[in-house]
């Protein structure tokens, strides 16, 4: 049985990325109970997190290498089954130390489903397509990093913690297989049409560089406003429950929508308009948050996320489309970038907050929006000037 419309390819990126990141934060909600149950501090327990993301930045460029080499299926498949192995030995263990390992083994292993599959899809589909998948990567990115705190958290929580990670491990394999065995073949004369790309020659060409650019400076935006949201909001005037702050992190369900719908309006607009559309989404939801009501925030939070997977997904979709090789080492230079983003912001937001407070972060946020607005401007009008050039 062969699936190969866009949907069905939809369909199947959705699930193996989705289920994937799942892994990444199963433990996030659950930290207090793993430091309890295993004897430890609240900083050690957050190791079952932190781990999983070095592995992630770790493996990207060599999973970015290893695909432009070789066929992705046995790729998928082999990370898959280590992936669901190692959930199975994280339900088990009681020693925390192999815990943190095995969580460890699982981050090197996720670019498989993730890195491999972005390169996958810029060397399968013709460009216009290549923007709504790449949407759907992108919202399933979302789905999967709020279904794993889900899981961990609420939908296991009667139960016990372990039993989230039986209920991933089967998620992984079962999107493994369906992958593996319905994904449409790869075209082995597109992949080597031209040799491999370098991690150096693709810093160099300015096109691919930007986008790189666009991921760090984004990332950097997004993850330190949902980073410091709690302390802000915990704080009068509005003193917010733990409950009502983690409804606040809802708003990440605008990005399952926004994912595909940022690349239509990459093809019918043009993707510098989009990024230069995110961006002003981005800031103006910033600056919203600085009026001191719950409700205004709530809504301003959706415009935060709408903006950032706006950007994010045309970014990915701009990038894919002007690779000719090494699709691989790129996709994998832009989540590190785009992680290596996300953890500067964190840090320097740290600073603005602790000295500025909330109005320092969102003034902090607002300047590094000036890479991802700036760069949707050069875009904007080189596509105009190719289409100029074209009539």
């Amino acid at each position: 049985m062969k699936l190969d419309s866009q949907v069905s390819i939809q369909a199947l990126v959705f699930a193996l990325v989705a289920s994937s990141f799942t892994v990444v934060y199963i433990t996030q909600p659950v930290l207090p109970v793993l430091e309890t149950e295993f004897g430890t501090d609240a900083r050690t327990a957050s190791l079952s997190v932190s781990a999983v993301i070095f592995a992630i930045a770790l493996a990207n460029l060599p999973f970015g290498a290893l695909v432009d080499r070789y066929p992705i299926k046995p790729i998928i498949l082999i990370g898959g089954s280590v992936i669901a192995t190692a959930s199975l030995i994280c339900a088990v263990t009681h020693h925390f130390a192999l815990l943190i390992g095995a969580r460890f083994i699982q981050g090197l292993f996720i670019p498989s489903h993730t890195t491999c599959i972005a390169a996958y899809l810029a060397r399968s589909l013709p460009a216009a397509r290549l923007n709504v998948v790449m949407g759907s990567y992108v919202a399933a990115t979302v789905a999967g990093g709020l279904g794993g705190r889900l899981l961990g958290g609420w939908i296991h929580s009667p139960l016990h913690w372990r039993y989230a990670f039986v209920s991933a491990s089967v998620l992984v394999i079962a999107a493994t297989i369906a992958a593996v065995r319905w994904l449409p073949a790869e075209n082995s004369r597109a992949k080597s049409e031209a040799p491999p790309a370098g991690f150096i020659e693709l810093l160099r060409a300015p096109g691919l560089l930007r986008m790189f650019a666009v991921a760090f400076g984004a990332f950097f935006v997004f993850s330190s406003t949902f980073n410091y949201l709690p302390f802000y909001l915990s704080k009068p005037p509005f003193v917010a429950s733990t409950e009502v702050i983690t409804l606040m992190y809802l708003a990440y369900l605008i990005g399952i929508v926004i994912g595909p719908m940022s690349g239509k309006l990459s093809n019918r607009l043009g993707s510098g308009t989009t990024i230069v559309l995110g961006s002003l989404l981005l800031g103006a939801a910033l600056a919203a948050t600085l009026i001191q009501s719950l409700a205004v925030i709530a809504l301003s939070l959706i415009g935060v996320c709408a903006g950032f997977f706006a950007i994010h997904a045309a970014a990915v979709g701009l990038l894919n489309r002007r690779l000719s090789s090494g699709r691989g080492r790129a996709n994998s230079l832009y989540v590190l970038c785009y992680y290596v983003g996300g953890a500067a912001g964190i840090t320097a937001c740290g600073y603005a907050y602790s000295n500025y407070g909330w109005f320092g972060a969102v003034v902090l946020n607002a300047t590094m929006l000036i890479i991802p607005f700036a760069t949707g401007l050069v875009e904007l009008r080189q596509e105009q000037r190719t289409e100029k050039w074209l009539h």
